[in-house]
């Protein structure tokens, strides 16, 4: 089960698009596989043969690392390094309006432990350091249950907020060897509701732990800037002026493509904190922030935002919020992020301050334009201004390499005919 998203623990195979015998192709797509927060397509990082499928599609919620199936490689062929994303753990970032891996290291055919069924809780005995959920040991003290006297859903018996919150509304316990344990009563089958409900319940289980160990972990420092859009979205008006409304660019693709093409001056910012230090990535995947619609968040990658034109940067981005809000994402879109953009300006906000997603070193926050008095020429005048915002790793970068950072993005934008 691979990591798809740095906040990921668990996740379900929903199906397998290849079979045992069938020759695979490094990229191409083999399984679906449920996350909390999207269905996902398992891409294959070799070439090769899917000898054995040793996990078929079930309810059961697999923890990240379980084998899956047997690949062998092709006599010669190796596993591709990975793109961008290593094996840190991340977080999602704090804000989102517009628009998380490991690649997995081939194994050979040896002996396969069996996966855990999360249908049969691990009862805590006690004595026993309880597995338990950080949220679901508050909720528990809050309630006066006792966590270690809980029977866990999660994987590998983890306690979830869920298990807390049904031995809250009345769920029998009995005494165990080593004292009560709580007793489940027997399993049915959930209905639509009831699976969104828990999903959103392990997704905001799984931002809030990632989002405290960022800020736990990262020394961030932030800086704002504020940016004269006038001559950006008269531009950018200009442009669309006889495109048809399904053509039409958006001004966020205009932040996109900046803010990618600012990092190419700062490379500094861009890439990830592996093993004490900052590693560098020369390509620029942008980290877009996705709301989804049930709520929660993902932040899939357009690769290489820097090169690609306006026109194509709105046909991917347009397609990357389609699909993320539908729950179908490729694991690389999900895997390859160097640095999170986000923005709040259809909501009114006039500047976010997010953070981090490690291990990436920075991310860049945009507010909503609004027209304010700007001086220009020595006289004042109304202009859309927009908030741009930077949150780094201090461990990486200081606030000087911010500033020029924000500086070259504040640049670009005045210049949206060369971007």
């Amino acid at each position: 089960m691979p990591r798809l998203g740095a906040d990921m623990t668990a996740g379900k195979v929903v199906k397998w698009l290849k079979q045992p015998g069938e020759s695979i192709k490094r990229g191409d797509i083999i399984a679906i596989v449920e996350t909390d927060k999207a269905n996902v397509d398992v891409e294959s990082f070799i070439d090769g043969v899917l000898e054995k499928i040793l996990v078929q599609p079930s309810d059961d919620r697999l923890a990240v690392g379980t084998p899956l199936a047997l690949i062998s490689a092709e006599a010669g062929a190796a596993p591709a390094a990975p793109t961008a994303t290593p094996t840190a753990a991340a977080v999602p970032p704090a804000a989102v309006v517009v628009p998380e891996a490991v690649t997995p290291a081939a194994a050979p055919p040896a002996v396969v432990p069996a996966a855990p069924s999360p249908k049969k809780p691990a009862p805590t005995v006690a004595g026993a350091r309880a597995r338990v959920s950080p949220a679901a040991r508050k909720r528990a003290l809050e309630l006066q249950l006792d966590p270690a006297a809980l029977a866990g859903t999660g994987p590998q018996g983890r306690v979830t907020l869920a298990d807390v919150e049904r031995a809250a509304q009345g769920a029998p316990t009995q005494p165990g060897p080593a004292g009560p344990v709580a007793v489940k009563e027997a399993p049915t089958q959930p209905g639509p509701a009831d699976s969104a409900a828990a999903r959103q319940l392990r997704m905001r289980e799984a931002i809030a732990a990632a989002m405290a160990r960022s800020k736990r972990e990262i020394p961030h420092y932030y800086l704002a800037c504020t940016i004269d859009m006038k001559t950006a979205l008269d531009w950018l008006t200009e442009r669309n002026a006889g495109r048809a409304v399904t053509e039409r660019l958006l001004y966020a693709v205009l932040l996109i493509k900046a803010a990618a093409l600012a990092l190419r001056e700062v490379p500094e910012l861009n890439g990830f904190w592996i093993d004490n230090r900052a590693q560098h990535s020369e390509a620029i995947h942008a980290g877009i922030a996705i709301s989804l619609r049930g709520g929660g968040l993902v932040a899939p990658a357009l690769r290489h935002a820097d090169r690609l034109s306006l026109d194509e940067l709105m046909r991917d981005f347009q397609d990357l919020v389609k699909r993320a809000r539908a729950g179908s994402l490729k694991s690389s879109e999900v895997t390859d992020p160097t640095v999170t953009i986000t923005s709040l300006g259809e909501r009114g906000v006039d500047s976010v301050f997010g953070i981090i997603t490690p291990p990436q070193l920075a991310l860049v926050g945009f507010g909503t334009p609004r027209e304010r008095p700007w001086v220009v020429d020595g006289a004042v005048v109304p202009r859309p201004l927009l908030s741009a915002t930077l949150s780094g790793d201090h461990r990486a970068t200081d606030g000087h390499r911010g500033a020029l950072y924000l500086a070259a993005l504040d640049r670009l934008l005045q210049q949206p005919e060369a971007l």
